[in-house]
């Protein structure tokens, strides 16, 4: 009988061990499939954190614009960069261990002042100076940790739904995506995050984009296809969990802030709520300007690219006041 328990159970590792190599060969083959529909869209700038991947458009006054936490650039190239391109110097940057950005391996890389400085030394290579910061979501507290880090260096913030307080609990569409351990984060990157992003990809889009629609396009033009790769969901997991350290610290210095801030919420927000991470703030800068979209949701330089380009056009203008 023990011969037959073992034998058993010899068995059943081996069946493990193959289905899990099965799991990182589908990841693996996702991951080059998801490179090759979407490719980088533009060049590649060294800084002393790891290469930056940037677009450039346009000519004029800089705006460096910065996405959210899954994201890509494709985000603000899909329809907003080209609304702005006519009048300004457009950069728009994958963050550190997004898209096609480099990111170092600690988990001090992952934090808020890290990729500032790594988005601000790769401008700084371009020769740009003193550029208008757009945020969109968690690329909003990115945005903040900028000005505050470098008060001299930013004109201005014009901040997409952005994160800005602390949440006592992640988002629904996100929380899969909570894994603490760096190993375990490893493992299902490499393992179960691809195939369980294939299936629930459309609930969870649905759930971001909430109420508006998800473009049809969006895995390709929007460069969703990119947040399914393993290092992508790492990288991700790796912001979340360093969130619950740096929010306090970023929130803090919200007084220091003396430049032009303003913030813009779809009213129907379902990941980040209008009057905490917006309204809220009021006391804690005086004279920040809340804009909301009537019946919009969070994706804002995706669903809303008329109105996102016109606040920033007008966030621009108090900084040149």
């Amino acid at each position: 009988m023990g011969n037959i328990l073992l034998a058993l159970g010899v068995v059943l590792l081996a069946a493990s061990a193959l289905g899990l190599w099965g799991l990182h060969r589908f990841s693996a083959r996702l991951a080059r499939r998801a490179e090759a529909d979407v490719p980088p869209a533009g060049r590649f700038v060294d800084t002393p954190e790891g290469r930056v991947h940037l677009v450039e458009a346009g000519q004029g006054p800089p705006l460096v614009l910065i996405h959210g936490l899954g994201g890509q650039l494709q985000h603000f190239t899909y329809a907003l960069s080209e609304r702005l391109a006519d009048d300004f110097h457009v950069i728009i940057v994958d963050r550190p261990g997004s898209g096609y950005s480099e990111r170092g391996g600690g988990a001090d890389d992952a934090g808020l002042a890290a990729q500032a400085r790594q988005i601000r030394n790769a401008w700084r290579a371009l020769g740009v100076e003193r550029p208008l910061l757009v945020g969109h979501s968690l690329g909003g507290a990115v945005a903040l940790a900028l000005a505050e880090d470098y008060p001299d260096e930013v004109a201005g913030l014009a901040l997409l739904a952005p994160l800005t307080a602390r949440e006592s609990e992640v988002p629904p569409a996100f929380r899969g995506m909570t894994i603490r351990s760096p190993r375990w984060r490893r493992f299902v990157a490499d393992t179960f995050a691809a195939p369980l992003g294939v299936r629930y990809a459309t609930r969870m889009l649905a759930a971001i984009f909430a109420p508006e629609p998800v473009p049809a396009d969006f895995a390709t033009r929007g460069g969703g296809l990119l947040a399914m790769r393993p290092q992508a969901f790492y990288a991700n997991s790796s912001d979340l969990v360093r969130l619950e350290n740096d929010m306090p610290a970023l929130i803090r210095r919200y007084p220091e802030l003396r430049l032009p801030v303003a913030i813009l919420f779809g009213e129907r927000d379902r990941i980040l709520e209008p009057a905490r991470h917006g309204l809220a703030l009021r006391d804690r800068l005086p004279g920040l300007a809340v804009e909301t979209l009537p019946e919009a949701g969070h994706m804002l330089p995706l669903t809303r690219p008329d109105e996102t380009a016109a606040f920033i056009r007008r966030v621009v203008a108090r900084a040149c006041e």
